[in-house]
């Protein structure tokens, strides 16, 4: 009778156990498709206003107060090179961080007040980061609202996306890695170089594209710092005809980006405004998710390869 009893009591245990389950997997479909069908229905609704605004003038015109003739070609340009700024700062000190505190850092109680702080930081408001950049950047290094200080504000809002997600990918290596480089003789630096890095190299990637991509749609560091919401010319090129044939003159210009211009339109009360602002935000949208769909590629083809 004990055992019979004990058997029945097992039963029911997993019995609730797998309606849990059962209710966990309803309730997270249920959430992913409202996400996903919410996601579905104003991308749907930006497709059908803004596919018709998109053309090659579109791309190649300046802002303009007749919408008709209003592009964003000063936008797209400010987005890319404010971009490229960002990465040259957040990814090298992002990754050297992040190996630094998982490789070399001594475990004591300073280390964990930095990793805990690393980690909080990746959800402080991207407001704070604007005012921190207007005062650090902008006043006291005397960059002035240009190119520079956006891209600095923006790397210092991935810059946590990036050290958790180097963090994340090396730890996620196997310990006998390390073990068969240091039996062999290696160094740490030869260890970390020639195992670790190439090996958590997907992760890594993976997590700077993402970091990227939420810099690309950020409109509130930029406004902070004092972008530009209308501005009909380009920075002067990065490039020149006499040597060294590189300028970093651009890193000075005032600018815009694609947030800043579609904010523009948006607060504007004609329609066809609205309607260039659809058609940025589209173009914006399919840049963010060509930007995931190639982490996902690299991740997909760099994990294939490894081979331990």
């Amino acid at each position: 009778m004990s055992d019979a009893r004990n058997l029945r009591e097992i039963r029911a245990i997993i019995a609730r156990h797998k309606l849990g389950d059962m209710i966990f997997l309803v309730t997270g479909l249920l959430v992913l498709m409202i996400a996903v069908l919410t996601f579905i229905a104003l991308f749907s609704h930006m497709l059908i206003d803004g596919l018709p605004r998109l053309s090659w003038d579109f791309f190649t015109s300046f802002p303009s107060r007749r919408p008709g003739s209003a592009g964003i070609l000063s936008a797209w340009v400010g987005t890319t090179l404010v971009m490229i700024v960002t990465a040259a700062a957040a990814v090298p000190l992002g990754i050297g961080a992040g190996i630094y505190l998982e490789e070399y850092a001594p475990k004591n109680i300073l280390t964990e007040i930095i990793e805990i702080n690393v980690t909080n930081l990746a959800g402080v408001p991207s407001i704070i980061y604007g005012l921190l950049a207007l005062s650090l950047f902008v006043h006291q290094l005397g960059f002035g609202q240009s190119i520079l200080s956006a891209g600095l504000a923006l790397a210092l809002l991935i810059l946590p996306i990036v050290i958790v997600a180097t963090r994340e990918a090396i730890r996620a290596i196997p310990v006998t890695i390390r073990e068969g480089a240091y039996a062999l003789g290696a160094t740490k630096w030869q260890t970390v170089s020639d195992h670790l890095l190439p090996y958590s190299a997907a992760g890594i990637l993976t997590g700077i594209i993402i970091g990227l991509a939420r810099a690309i749609g950020e409109t509130a560091p930029i406004i902070t710092i004092g972008a530009l919401t209308f501005i009909a010319f380009l920075p002067p090129s990065p490039f020149k005809e006499e040597f060294p044939y590189i300028s970093f003159e651009w890193l000075m210009a005032p600018f815009t980006v694609m947030p800043i211009q579609m904010f523009n339109w948006v607060s504007r009360p004609e329609e066809a405004f609205q309607v260039n602002a659809a058609a940025a935000g589209l173009v914006l949208v399919v840049m963010t998710l060509t930007m995931n769909a190639l982490a996902i590629y690299l991740r997909y083809r760099m994990r294939k390869n490894l081979k331990w």
